[in-house]
């Protein structure tokens, strides 16, 4: 099965999404009849997108929002602490049913559907959920970064004031001064409520936990010494390394964290194929569930309130778009589903080892409600001109001075893939495959080759060697 793609060329002087410019968005266009995950992956590693079978490049240079290919790193990723706050609330939302709705804003969108297929669509009017095509989304549409770092200081800042405060009242107590409103209970505190009064003063809830995973480590070595005294044991292995103490929890850990038998709510997940330009294949050596297009349903008590598309492809996970019910944006939807995406990279990884990214799509610096990917660290956006990927961190001071920007610092480097015989791009012709030099021959009117050469730069020499470029 070859790839069959119908080139429509650049399009420009239409309204951009994300500045409202009424005609500054520029980018070239093909129509894919169909196409193979291998073409797709090589097509999304040189800044292409589809949405439905219409697969797009934004013409970096020209367009008024460059947007930038960014991919997550997920055997790396570990989750911040605005992503660790989205989890929770699903967990308590689902354990034992509360939550708390705010000030919810609408997610940001992403890329504009420019001649995106019908079909895919159907199913909004089915689920009658919102449509939000973009590969994640997330509560950022006034709570920008800054506000988010307020947020977070001022919670530590609370945390750290309770735990002095505590402290305070227990020398107090201590001192023999009488009090009415203060009663001491003699136990321990429960974890996670207030501070441990054992300990010493003006200490951060986070060094009180690791200093209990000491002491209890301690407790169980002393433990162990004891009984091995007293009965014969088999020897045990002993660590080489010292434990590490603290370790940050997972998404795994999150996400898969087992709910309570008396839980508020159940959540649960089925995955299908569903329509796509792209040909699924199922090989021995891929993933369990095949490289293709998939729905990832998401059903809460039988009730399904979010539909995430996405493209598993032989390096990565390629996120689409996510429908979801409005009615359940108090839960972060398109946060959570990112989160849920990147842990199913990792979990296809194990079978897989190449497949190991996550896509999130376009990275638009220049629109700050769209800044939101780079959160998901460690990430990397495409160099616009040599196609090489490089560290978010190296690409932001560029961006902040100049909305295009070649993030290749080798001056000398160039595109590896430009097409260097055009003579040997493959066409359909009348239900014949031909190399373009044959197809010229027998072409007949005015040469198309500005075009075809147009169609080949944009590809690449692999993809225009094997994808099949259909000509009338």
């Amino acid at each position: 099965m070859a790839s069959v793609v119908e080139y429509k060329g650049p399009r420009e002087g239409y309204r951009c999404g994300y500045c409202n410019s009424p005609a500054g968005k520029v980018s070239s266009g093909m129509w894919a009849h169909s196409m193979t995950v291998q073409d797709y992956q090589a097509l999304i590693d040189r800044g292409w997108r589809r949405s439905g079978k219409y697969v797009y490049k934004p013409v970096m240079n020209q367009t008024c929002c460059p947007q930038y290919t960014i991919r997550c790193q997920p055997l790396h990723f570990q989750p911040s602490k605005s992503h660790k706050k989205v989890l929770k609330k699903m967990f308590k939302f689902l354990s034992k049913g509360e939550f708390s709705r705010g000030n919810n804003e609408e997610e940001p969108m992403d890329s504009q559907m420019d001649d995106a297929a019908v079909d895919d669509f159907v199913l909004k009017s089915k689920l009658e959920v919102q449509s939000d095509h973009r590969p994640l989304s997330e509560d950022y549409n006034k709570v920008i970064e800054s506000e988010v770092k307020e947020k977070e200081e001022n919670l530590e800042a609370k945390e750290t004031k309770e735990l002095n405060q505590s402290h305070a009242k227990r020398e107090k107590l201590g001192s023999g001064e009488p009090s009415s409103s203060v009663r001491v209970i003699p136990s321990a505190p429960k974890p996670g409520k207030g501070a441990d009064l054992s300990k010493p003063p003006c200490r951060k809830a986070k060094d009180i936990r690791k200093e209990r995973k000491r002491q209890k480590l301690i407790l169980k070595s002393q433990t162990d010494k004891l009984e091995g005294s007293q009965v014969q044991r088999e020897p045990q292995p002993f660590p080489s390394e010292k434990p590490k103490l603290n370790q940050p929890k997972s998404i795994e850990d999150f996400i898969f964290d087992t709910l309570p038998e008396d839980a508020a709510h159940q959540l649960e997940f089925t995955r299908f194929l569903c329509s796509s330009p792209l040909e699924a294949e199922n090989p021995p050596e891929g993933p369990d569930c095949g490289y293709g297009s998939f729905h990832q349903q998401y059903w809460l008590d039988g009730k399904i309130i979010a539909v995430g598309v996405i493209d598993v492809l032989p390096y990565c996970v390629s996120s689409v778009y996510l429908y979801y019910d409005p009615d359940y944006s108090f839960l972060s939807l398109g946060v959570y589903s990112a989160l849920r995406e990147i842990a199913f990279t990792r979990q296809l990884h194990e079978k897989t080892s190449q497949l190991s990214y996550y896509y999130m799509g376009f990275y638009i610096h220049s629109c700050p409600k769209m800044r939101y990917k780079g959160q998901y660290r460690p990430s990397d956006l495409l160099c616009p001109e040599t196609y090489v990927w490089v560290p978010i961190e190296q690409c932001l001071p560029a961006l902040e001075s100049s909305k295009y920007c070649r993030f290749n610092q080798d001056t000398k480097a160039v595109d590896e893939e430009r097409v260097k015989e055009l003579g040997r791009l493959r066409v359909l012709y009348k239900r014949t495959i031909m190399p373009y030099n044959i197809y010229k021959k027998r072409q007949k009117g005015p040469s198309d080759e500005a075009i075809v050469q147009q169609y080949a730069d944009l590809v690449g020499q692999t993809c225009s060697e094997r994808m099949l470029l259909f000509r009338s």
